[in-house]
């Protein structure tokens, strides 16, 4: 545990059920700032019973940072099960801290929580993006001794879109 400043405890914890409701509002406010909050649909029923639920198959592991029930930041995490070397690979999709709390250490207890829990299931991998123009988001992992990946693009295909119908050369 972490002291604040007004000596309240700061727990790294697994995300429970009943933080669903402020990880949706921490969600959102991510959303917001990398700039798909109007495309943001996910509902704290769908958070409960896509990986908060315990009698479900969880398909995301989360992490929160809490001051008694506030919550200051989380994590979200997926696995994919095996590459290569039949080991898995651990995908850091989300990473997030109120701005009020940015120095307070919460992102890198949060990274050591999702760290630790891929070193515990024997992961080779850790991977995550992060936007071209989020320099913050850079420097902190460049203070935890992370470096960009320099052998590998980000590449997508937007399913949604008029021109991923097209298997062959698709004309404007």
């Amino acid at each position: 545990m972490l002291s604040t400043p007004f000596d309240q405890p700061t727990v790294i914890r697994d995300a429970t059920v009943n933080d669903a409701a402020q990880l949706i509002v921490l969600m959102r406010m991510l959303a917001e700032y990398e700039g798909y909050a109007v495309r943001f649909v996910i509902t704290n029923d769908e958070l409960i019973n896509r990986g908060l639920a315990m009698n479900a198959p969880a398909q995301f592991k989360a992490w929160v940072a809490a001051i008694d029930r506030t919550l200051l930041g989380y994590a979200i995490v997926y696995t994919i099960p095996f590459t290569f070397d039949l080991r898995p690979t651990i995908v850091l999709k989300e990473l997030f801290v109120v701005d009020s709390e940015h120095r307070n250490g919460y992102g890198r207890q949060l990274f050591s929580a999702v760290n630790q829990y891929a070193q515990s299931i024997n992961a080779r991998l850790l991977r995550w993006q992060v936007l071209p123009n989020n320099d913050s988001a850079k420097r902190f992992y460049r203070s935890l001794g992370r470096s960009k990946d320099s052998q590998w693009e980000s590449w997508s295909l937007d399913l949604d879109s008029t021109n991923s119908r097209c298997f062959t050369p698709c004309s404007r």
